[in-house]
């Protein structure tokens, strides 16, 4: 990946094949879930995506949860969409592509990368930078995005 770029009002990236495809890979995937969930606090994804709003009294996160759950899953669910249909060119291609997104789309591409980032936190038991282990391959995709979305960020800034 060439780090974005600001041309003008937009940013603009350069995702190799499998990069491309690994993003929209992973978007679809937390989409998915979010789309999928249950309520029931047993997928440490979920929980990390959809937290409680009150962990210290079930009864009114279970209450506040009825009212915004389903809204905060949309918008997730949109914003992984947003980053997939970015990249949707790049992953079929057999060079390099350039993406090239709007404010509004960097908006959901910071969002939903954040959602991937977290959700393989939960599912990893990643807290701090540490547990990432020994694996360097998963250090490598995790550093990845990071760096993905801070060149994002550094851009927008």
């Amino acid at each position: 990946m060439k780090a974005f770029r600001r041309r003008g009002t937009s940013f603009r990236a350069e995702f190799e094949p499998a990069e491309a495809s690994m993003l929209a890979s992973l978007a679809g995937q937390v989409a998915e879930l979010v789309g999928t969930r249950t309520d029931d606090g047993a997928d440490p994804a979920v929980v990390r995506l959809l937290p409680d709003a009150y962990p210290d009294d079930p009864e009114a996160s279970r209450e506040f949860r009825r009212f915004t759950a389903d809204g905060l899953a949309e918008r997730k669910i949109a914003n992984a969409g947003v980053l997939a249909a970015s990249v949707a060119d790049a992953a079929g291609a057999t060079s390099a592509t350039k993406v090239t997104i709007d404010a509004q789309t960097a908006q959901a591409w910071l969002r939903a990368l954040t959602d991937i980032r977290l959700t393989l936190a939960a599912r990893l038991g990643i807290e701090q930078d540490e547990d990432l282990g020994d694996d360097p391959l998963l250090r490598d995709l995790y550093d990845w995005l990071g760096f993905v979305q801070g060149s994002l960020v550094e851009v927008m800034g």
